[in-house]
């Protein structure tokens, strides 16, 4: 189960010559991949390129009926590994990941590809982004291209030139024997347009054609001698092939007056922005028609040198528009121009930021910096935008509290974390390694715990330092999510916890799916998936990998088990690393599933039970213990009314899901007495009616009564 489901939308993929192609981008680049014959596709799931992943999963019949090989990798590492399929065979092959943290996990696979090269076109589909919404460090995947001389290209954010930035991908894979990366980001995953479409074409030589047909060539196998002979045909064989292929094919395309003094070397991801602060500045239509001379580089690696001097010569000054630090292609223009004694003037950051992404207002603030230095009197008066002036927004940092990231409403993970801090109330301050994933939240308020997370499914492995020589003093606590367990954890923190007797304690976090991701199932899946193998116990896994204490707990919303078990695994004199595997299925993918079964149920007419839970304003303290140890969305506070109360009482809203965890966190019991849980009940039966009407009677009577014998003031 994925985050949102593609079948509707990839029948598209079957539209043939000639016909208009109308979507976002990330399924025109699946369309892409089908015309231009690609032979086996492969990937792990990842902002911003999840859906890409999610298009592939829904379109295997598609993929079927052209002989294409579809995979959702185990790890990036996988992915990239898979790609050997094209080195002694012509048959084309891509992968996608999100990067930048992807790429670390590929490197290994990445510089071995490199090393030897490929015979049938591959291409890497990296999903990068440098916003305040982005997960990861703030890196880039450039160097990784830099260091194992593979090919980057940066298409235009538009669908017609992602569409051929595919094809042209491919080819010049081929036409230099290397793997070329495609980097697309937010801008181009979800922009939409139209194309015109052509044919899906099946694979020159699909895997099965390649495995009855087995070839070897020893020269392409990474290992010395030929490892020397590699490096030397990167720089004087494929670099140069690239190179030809990309001012042959015209890769890099050159917009506006060539005449003018000034000019931008942009890289192809930015330009519809670039294009807009233009228009904003009055210095471009709509349409990009604008009187400054454009390079948009499509290929940001490599650069050739010969067009870069072509687009400087007889300029004063040139502006260099990349996102992200360091500012390589920066670098890499300023010595070209050294080397050819140039003495033109080149700008990057300094100009725009030296670090994030390059929004509208950035840019447009950036570009009149340097016009404003180097060509004046192309600058509108005012030197601003001219289409709106700026509106002022207000500080509310005084007036509306911090509202940091946390776990969905009904989160199966909230016990947990709620159920630690318990612990350390009892037991005291201990250390904790976090991990990637959703449970990565329990750093927020209002848990506050974990004190690193050193990359997915490394958890215990960051913990791995800490070994307590004091007989029975303080273990640590480590975290992995089910996603981070298969994806790395099982080898690089389990196994590596067995082998070397570690006595601390991890806990895996089992919610059924690779949920930070998208929601897409995983080995530990408990759903039946038509073409992948779930249902794999991770018990039995860790148990297989040597680990003799473990304990399951089937509910994680049972806080005071989750409480004991956790008090146990730190407190036992046994010695080896001590596992708890806490599952309970992901609230967020569990509404996705239940709510449209739920629906049409009470269509058909047949009588559905829904839970919920509220609170009694008399019986509530104010305490809200609850809420310290919960932190649910759909928890808040009310106001009685009652001028003798001074504390508001706890509230419950109409999000919630009916997980019951903010009534049983309030003292780990079973249900705080002022919570109480109501069951919704669509199309009752007969007698159900009667009793409700009973009841409702009664408690009218009731009402009524006691509002007689209150005491009225005039």
């Amino acid at each position: 189960m994925a985050e949102r489901s593609f079948a509707k939308e990839v029948q598209k993929l079957k539209k043939g010559d000639g016909e208009t192609f109308t979507g976002e981008g990330i399924l025109a680049i699946t369309k892409a991949l089908l015309e231009n014959g690609v032979g086996y596709v492969g990937g792990y799931q990842g902002s911003p390129i999840s859906h890409l992943m999610d298009v592939l999963a829904d379109a295997q019949e598609i993929l079927g009926e052209l002989g294409v090989h579809f995979e959702a990798s185990a790890s990036e590492a996988t992915a990239t590994a898979m790609l050997a399929a094209s080195v002694h065979y012509p048959t084309r092959g891509a992968v996608t990941y999100k990067s930048v943290v992807g790429t670390n996990v590929a490197s290994d696979a990445l510089s071995n590809l490199a090393s030897g090269g490929v015979t049938g076109g591959s291409i890497i589909i990296v999903g990068e982004d440098y916003g305040e919404g982005s997960s990861i460090m703030q890196e880039r995947t450039y160097a990784f291209a830099m260091k194992s001389q593979v090919w980057m290209l940066d298409p235009r954010p538009n669908l017609p030139t992602i569409v051929k930035t595919v094809g042209d991908a491919f080819e010049l894979s081929e036409a230099s024997n290397t793997p070329v990366m495609l980097q697309v980001g937010i801008r181009s995953c979800h922009v939409h347009g139209s194309f015109t479409a052509s044919d899906n074409k099946r694979p020159e030589l699909t895997v099965s054609d390649a495995l009855e047909n087995p070839k070897r060539k020893l020269d392409r196998i990474v290992l010395p001698p030929a490892t020397y002979i590699h490096e030397q045909e990167k720089l004087t064989k494929r670099r140069p092939a690239a190179e030809e292929f990309i001012l042959e094919r015209g890769i890099n395309e050159r917009f506006g007056t060539p005449a003018s003094k000034i000019g931008l070397v942009i890289t192809g991801g930015s330009y519809n922005t670039v294009i807009r602060a233009l228009n904003r500045l009055d210095l471009a239509d709509i349409y990009g028609d604008t009187q400054i001379d454009i390079l948009c580089l499509n290929c940001v690696y490599p650069l050739v040198d010969s067009q870069i001097l072509d687009f400087c010569e007889g300029k004063d000054a040139v502006l260099v528009v990349e996102e992200g630090f360091p500012n390589y292609i920066e670098q890499q223009i300023s010595h070209v121009l050294y080397k050819a004694g140039k003495s033109i003037k080149l700008e990057g950051k300094g100009k725009l930021p030296m670090g994030g992404e390059y929004t509208g207002q950035v840019m447009v603030d950036g570009l009149a910096e340097f016009l404003q230095d180097h060509a004046p009197g192309l600058l509108p008066v005012t030197k601003v935008a001219t289409n709106e002036e700026p509106v002022a927004i207000p500080d509310l940092t005084d007036t509306l509290p911090a509202r940091p990231p946390g776990f969905c409403t009904g989160c199966p993970e909230r016990p947990i974390f709620a159920a630690t801090k318990l612990v350390e109330e009892e037991l005291g301050e201990h250390h904790i390694s976090s991990d990637i994933g959703c449970h990565l939240f329990s750093i927020m308020p209002p848990f506050d715990l974990g004190a690193t997370t050193m990359g997915y499914g490394l958890g215990p492995a960051s913990a791995s330092a800490f070994r307590n020589e004091k007989k029975g003093g303080r273990r640590s606590i480590s975290f992995v999510g089910d996603g981070g367990f298969w994806h790395n954890g099982l080898t690089s923190s389990i196994g590596n916890a067995v082998f070397n007797k570690s006595d601390n304690v991890i806990i895996i976090v089992d919610n059924y799916y690779s949920a930070a991701t998208g929601g897409q199932d995983i080995l530990s899946s408990r759903a039946t998936n038509k073409t992948k193998e779930t249902q794999h116990s991770i018990v039995d896994a860790v148990k297989g990998m040597g680990v003799k204490w473990v304990r399951h707990i089937d509910r994680t919303y049972d806080v005071t088990k989750m409480r004991d078990t956790l008090t146990e695994a730190l407190t036992t004199p046994e010695e080896g690393p001590k596992v708890i595997v806490a599952s309970s299925e992901c609230m967020l993918n569990k509404q996705r599933r239940v709510k449209p079964e739920m629906a049409k149920a009470v269509k058909d007419g047949k009588r559905v039970v829904k839970p919920r839970f509220g609170v009694d304003e008399d019986v509530c303290t104010g305490d809200h213990a609850c809420m310290r140890l919960s932190g649910c969305p759909s928890l808040s506070v009310k106001d009685t009314g009652d001028p003798l109360r001074d504390d508001p009482v706890a509230s419950i809203d109409q999000t919630c899901v009916g997980c019951g965890n903010c009534g049983e966190v309030a003292d780990a019991a079973v249900l705080c007495p002022s919570f109480y849980q109501a069951e919704v009940v669509s199309n009752p039966t007969e007698r159900e009616k009667r009793s409700a009407s009973r009841s409702q009677r009664l408690m009218g009577w009731l009402q009524s009564r006691r509002d007689a014998k209150r005491i009225v003031y005039a």
